[in-house]
């Protein structure tokens, strides 16, 4: 029991890291099927049906998925604190505390304080096998914190800082304390194409399809899995 237990642990632990490096571009191909290690799974959950049918994983990832997620979190459900200290793992060096509350949020899909298996599979399958289209939005959902609809610099901002304290000081080369808010500027006024002090979803989008770094990331998305 605790050998599974283990396993399915470092199996929740990796989805999460996907997120990550699915939103700040740094998922790679190399290894992608050692990360999602298929193997037969005898209990078949309820809704599993419902499920394959919302999203883009098999019953047989889908089953792997639940396990999983039933031996990490037995409620059914993960609150942010629990989210927290599984996503501070993946980053000892830093603080991932505020980047994983944002993550979070953009998780939680209903906003009831809780993530449940449904919230993080649909947000997986998004994530890891979704449209551009689909990534984008979802990407800007995240940036939008307060969910109004548009993204503001202040907004961007807390997001890039959050990625970088979770990064941690020991980057090379040593990043300088204004260096978040350079980038923001850098990308607002690329995005902001009106001028009117915010970013709409349309303006996201727009800008995002129009950068090639951006799109060369997100296409890696459509066969990483």
């Amino acid at each position: 029991m605790g050998s599974c237990r283990r396993r399915c642990k470092r199996e929740l632990l990796r989805l999460l890291q996907y997120a990550f490096r699915a939103v700040t571009g740094q998922l790679h191909t190399d290894s992608v099927e050692d990360e999602l290690e298929l193997s037969c799974v005898r209990h078949r959950p309820e809704g599993l049906q419902q499920l394959e049918d919302q999203t883009r994983f098999s019953k047989q990832e889908l089953q792997i998925l639940y396990r999983g997620f039933k031996n990490e979190c037995p409620s059914g459900v993960v609150n942010e604190d629990t989210f927290k200290e599984i996503y501070a793992q993946f980053f000892p060096q830093g603080d991932a505390s505020m980047y994983a509350h944002f993550l979070f949020n953009a998780f939680d899909s209903d906003h009831n304080g809780c993530v449940s298996f449904e919230d993080f599979v649909m947000g997986m399958s998004v994530l890891l096998r979704g449209s551009v289209q689909e990534k984008l939005n979802w990407a800007f959902n995240l940036y939008d914190i307060n969910k109004d609809g548009y993204i503001t610099k202040e907004e961007m901002l807390d997001i890039m800082k959050a990625i970088y304290d979770m990064m941690g000081k020991w980057t090379y080369p040593m990043l300088k304390d204004d260096t978040p808010r350079q980038h923001v500027d850098n990308f607002f006024q690329k995005m902001d194409k009106n001028r009117d002090g915010v970013v709409t979803m349309d303006e996201f989008i727009d800008c995002c399809q129009n950068d090639e770094n951006i799109m060369r990331s997100m296409q890696l998305f459509e066969n990483v899995i």
